[in-house]
């Protein structure tokens, strides 16, 4: 569910008392910290966190340590590539995949679902 609409109300007044030069920056941003909820609600949970790409990379990173000094830069674009089509395997399937395409084009999602146009109501 989105925060409070058009307004940070309790977080802001937590935040004042923590960290008193935090609630600005909360109040002028707070569009850009709630577009979370503009998307479908499958996707919440794969856009929280950056794991995905941290253990990629940190996979990567590793290896490349490892064999430093030791590669062309042909070689090292092998490695990469096959170290990231191995992690690739673990990955999850994305929830909501299906809405994915809908995002793209454009349809509208409030609160997780998606925002239908209502008829106009007609007097009879």
């Amino acid at each position: 569910m989105r925060p409070p609409c058009g307004g940070t109300g309790r977080l802001v007044e937590n935040y004042e008392v923590k960290d008193p030069r935090a609630a600005p920056s909360l109040t002028k941003d707070w569009e850009a910290l709630v577009t979370i909820y503009d998307l479908p609600g499958g996707h919440w949970d794969h856009l929280h966190g950056w794991n995905l790409i941290a253990s990629v990379f940190a996979t990567v990173r590793d290896r490349m340590v490892r064999t430093k000094g030791a590669l062309s830069s042909t070689t090292a674009k092998r490695i990469v590539f096959k170290l990231v089509m191995t992690e690739s395997k673990t990955w999850r399937r994305l929830k909501g995949e299906g809405q994915l395409l809908r995002v793209v084009a454009g349809v509208i999602f409030r609160d997780g679902t998606e925002v239908t146009a209502r008829p106009a109501d007609r007097a009879a």
